[in-house]
């Protein structure tokens, strides 16, 4: 079963968007203080901080342009755009409150934000509901997809499970910023995990060049690292693919801003951003517990997944 078209208004919304800002951002470049002076208020002392302020609109213009050319494919633009343009308004309103912003200011958030909200979160849910990767293959067993998969050490998930329970953490693409804090969470429990009597394995989408990066990044180079770029573990163990809201719904888009604040900055879509994360505990090929996130921004427990577990 194919995917359906790209509904046309998604490439026409973007392509306005991307004109818009591309013109918004040079009228800024040319004039900085015109905007001022049209709601009443002083010049800038520091006309090129404006100016700067502009450049960077011209250039998610670009993006959007960009992005026009395929919606799903280029969804993350789109989404890092979205959040930008609800941010805007929030942050106008606490100046507007305390008297920075005369309201006629208002007018560059109505046109720069507000009115892009509802054609952006569109072209995101029909990313979410449309893009999805056909899977040519019907879903392996654990035991068949284990012995098909090797980490660094050429060692086969099925051989690593059936020696010793394992702790098999599946994250989402590798710039994903919840990821990143589950295997900040996984690199200060890993000694605990260990005297549990549990092997750590973690598995990505990404290369294997990537995942030795990673594994150093995090400390966790003790672990057995999987690339799984076809997502045959993700299938076996039955972690979905997400849905809009599990993807972009408030609760993720704060958690975001949170986790981004804290240090765990988005980086560089690496395999299906739509891929829901996981975390197991599993032995001779049996799942013995299971985390299976029901948001993108959801962490596994890893005290509750270890708890009493059988001997």
């Amino acid at each position: 079963m194919e995917s359906s078209q790209i509904p046309s208004w998604c490439r026409k919304w973007l392509i306005c968007a991307g004109i818009y800002n591309l013109l918004w951002g040079a009228f800024v470049i040319i004039a900085p203080n015109a905007l001022f002076a049209f709601a009443g208020m002083e010049p800038m002392r520091y006309p090129q901080i404006w100016q700067c302020v502009g450049m960077i609109v011209g250039v998610y213009g670009i993006g959007y342009l960009i992005a026009s050319s395929d919606s799903r494919r280029h969804w993350p633009i789109v989404l890092v755009g979205l959040v930008g343009k609800f941010l805007g308004p929030i942050g106008f309103a606490m100046e507007l409150d305390k008297g920075t912003f005369p309201p006629m200011f208002a007018l560059t958030t109505i046109t720069n934000d507000l009115i892009w909200w509802i054609p952006f979160s569109m072209i995101l849910y029909d990313a979410a509901k449309n893009n999805r990767i056909m899977n040519t293959t019907t879903t392996m067993s654990i035991k068949d997809a284990f012995e098909k998969l090797k980490d660094q050490h050429h060692v086969s998930m099925r051989l690593l499970n059936e020696q010793t329970p394992i702790l098999v953490v599946l994250t989402r693409h590798s710039g994903c910023t919840f990821c990143k804090e589950m295997l900040k969470d996984l690199r200060d429990q890993q000694s605990k995990v260990r005297n549990e009597g549990l092997h750590i394995v973690v598995v990505t989408m990404s290369e294997d060049a990537k995942n030795t990066m990673l594994a150093k990044d995090f400390e966790l180079t003790s672990a057995s690292w999987i690339s799984d770029p076809d997502r045959i573990a993700y299938r076996a163990l039955e972690l979905s693919r997400g849905r809009f809201m599990q993807l972009f719904g408030p609760k993720v888009i704060l958690r975001g801003l949170i986790a981004t604040l804290r240090g765990s900055f988005a980086g560089k879509l690496d395999g299906d951003g739509f891929q829901m994360p996981g975390a197991f505990i599993v032995h001779n090929n049996n799942v013995i517990r299971a985390f299976r996130a029901q948001s993108a921004s959801d962490q596994p427990d890893y005290n509750q997944l270890m708890c009493e577990l059988p001997t």
